[in-house]
């Protein structure tokens, strides 16, 4: 397996993404950077994200207290940064050039909490890809123990100079 620290080829398969690696990918930064590290990258067809849950994140101040449980819209989060950030490196983008927009949640089923010390696997698969819109289907596992699932589908779109978000669709590889 490659080290965690290597740097990962752009474009085509990743193979591994550290954390450096993942924020180069994505906008997001704690507390909403939901994953550490992406894992068994096949090029944007499928690739497992980790979360390490810890007790000090932000949620677990009210989400419960005396009983801490993961957010399972974080969970779901965490599974579209995941195909985010696969989609991006195969476009060659960057996130101060692109941005990745959350366009459907479906079948979100949640079976098991997920709990501080859980390192929370993010297996993403892609179904297609149309243009700049892409869906996939995720599976969160804590060990061999299913705790989430759904589909979801996202959009990448243009930046524009000064870094916000631009309405214009970006041209994405896929089968348009």
């Amino acid at each position: 397996m490659a080290d965690i620290n290597e740097t990962p080829p752009t474009g085509g398969t990743m193979g591994i993404a550290d954390i450096m690696r993942v924020m180069e990918l994505l906008p997001h930064r704690y507390p909403m950077l939901l994953i550490d590290r992406i894992i068994d990258i096949d090029g944007d067809k499928s690739a497992v994200g980790i979360k390490n849950v810890t007790i000090n994140e932000p949620h677990f101040q009210g989400h419960f207290p005396e009983l801490p449980v993961m957010p399972g819209v974080l969970i779901i989060e965490a599974m579209a940064q995941t195909a985010g950030a696969v989609v991006m490196s195969n476009m060659d983008a960057r996130a101060d050039t692109k941005t990745v927009y959350f366009m459907t949640i479906d079948g979100a089923r949640f079976r098991k909490p997920v709990v501080p010390g859980d390192v929370l696997e993010l297996h993403v698969e892609m179904i297609r890809s149309r243009g700049p819109v892409w869906k996939y289907s995720g599976k969160a596992k804590v060990g061999d123990t299913l705790v989430a699932e759904a589909e979801f589908s996202a959009m990448i779109a243009d930046r524009d100079a000064g870094g916000g978000a631009n309405p214009k669709i970006s041209k994405a590889k896929g089968d348009a």
